[in-house]
């Protein structure tokens, strides 16, 4: 009897699926990222200093990353569709929470709970990997984050938009009524996926610890995405922070307007899924860390030259994005049983370095202003790389030493 679900059929990842998966992905993923072109304006309400209103971007950071620990693993225990249902509805009230908070305090938490619930898009990636053939899976996993990545790009420039012609309340309130429609959408197309994990929450959880024990090239690529991401992180939180002031004096909806600067990025991600399926990551990831560093590099030198910003966010974005498809095409790799465990491995340590980076930003230009943004962003990089060029290589020698030990 407990044996009657592994004998129905699996859905097929149609095309449809696919997109709807892609689509919702991006609309999600957007509400973390609605509150960083704001985050001026929020201080100006609640008459607090920018770094602690840089509080509320990281603290988003912080409960996305305890939502994929917490949540996502789920997808392995609970059946996804019904899971992903669920956990809109606790979007959409995280979001009325933000729109009428009444104090910064209430905002943060409103925050936190918005990062924490709006984990769908990791619960929509391993279905796509686990529905798609073994030889399209990076392909699959590089077309759902091409929408996250859009979703991303777009967020700033439609809440920089909203927020200087309705106001910042505004455009969460926006954003729960996209969220209600999204719902409605899914609750009707979106496949059901029965969960294979054999046990309860506990044994479940416990899991996630033997698998970061037991995959040490989960480890490595958990370790570069989140200090690739810590890098990502500080320096869209403090964007708006140096547009406000000389030379530029711009306003919200320009810092949002730099999202679809990035949009090479979403562009990146599809090719680089299919790039993931033919070639050695290690060679792609070198060149795509190597850009983060190159970004700052110019975000240092040309600081106050709109045309240097815009060049090294289209390095920035690029070298991120392929940066994080390459791991986690490697991450979906490992073991095709845990492929939520394994994500929330991932993810979990890679937001945690996003809010690492954010928070750190934020008060190296409270102290340093835009010097100690890029000198934090100079380190983060260069870490990340040093880690991949030490340890990709030990691997990549174990591998052509003993097949059977590195595996």
């Amino acid at each position: 009897m407990n044996n009657t679900h592994t004998a129905t059929a699996e859905p097929q990842l149609t095309r449809s699926t696919l997109w709807l998966m892609t689509i919702g992905s991006g609309m999600v993923v957007a509400n973390i990222y609605y509150n960083q072109p704001l985050l001026v304006e929020i201080a100006r309400t609640y008459g607090v200093p920018e770094a602690r209103a840089g509080s509320v971007a990281m603290l988003t950071q912080v409960g996305y990353a305890i939502g994929l620990l917490f949540i996502i693993p789920l997808g392995d225990m609970l059946r996804r569709r019904r899971l992903i249902l669920l956990d809109f509805v606790l979007i959409i009230f995280s979001l009325l929470g933000a729109a009428f908070s009444p104090n910064i305090y209430v905002l943060m938490v409103a925050s936190l709970l918005i990062g924490a619930t709006s984990v769908v898009p990791q619960l929509f990636l391993p279905m796509a990997a686990h529905l798609a053939r073994p030889e399209a899976r990076g392909k699959a996993v590089g077309t759902v984050m091409s929408g996250l990545l859009i979703g991303i790009l777009c967020s700033r420039t439609l809440s920089g938009f909203v927020g200087a012609h309705l106001g910042w309340r505004a455009m969460f309130l926006i954003a729960a009524g996209m969220m209600l429609v999204l719902w409605v959408v899914l609750y009707f197309l979106l496949p059901e996926v029965r969960p294979q994990f054999k046990g309860n929450y506990r044994s479940l959880m416990q899991s996630l610890l033997h698998l970061f024990r037991t995959e040490p090239k989960l480890r490595l690529a958990a370790a570069r995405g989140a200090l690739s991401f810590a890098c990502f992180g500080g320096f869209w939180t403090t964007l708006v922070f140096l547009l406000e002031g000389p030379p530029f004096h711009a306003g919200p909806d320009v810092a949002g307007a730099f999202g679809l600067i990035g949009a090479g990025g979403a562009v990146m991600a599809s090719v680089m899924g299919r790039l993931s399926d033919r070639f050695d990551t290690r060679y792609i990831l070198m060149g795509t860390i190597s850009m983060l560093f190159l970004a700052y590099l110019i975000f240092g030198f040309f600081s106050y030259s709109l045309v240097g910003l815009v060049a090294g966010v289209i390095l920035l974005d690029v070298g991120l994005q392929s940066s994080h498809i390459a791991n986690q095409t490697l991450v979906f790799s490992l073991n095709p049983q845990a492929h939520n465990r394994l994500n929330t491995v991932y993810m979990f340590i890679y937001f945690m370095g996003g809010a690492a980076g954010t928070y750190i930003a934020s008060q190296a230009w409270r102290i340093w202003r835009w010097d100690g943004v890029v000198a934090v962003g100079l380190v983060f990089s260069s870490l990340a790389l040093a880690v991949h060029l030490l340890y990709s290589g030990r691997r990549s020698q174990a591998t052509a030493e003993n097949p059977e030990a590195a595996s």
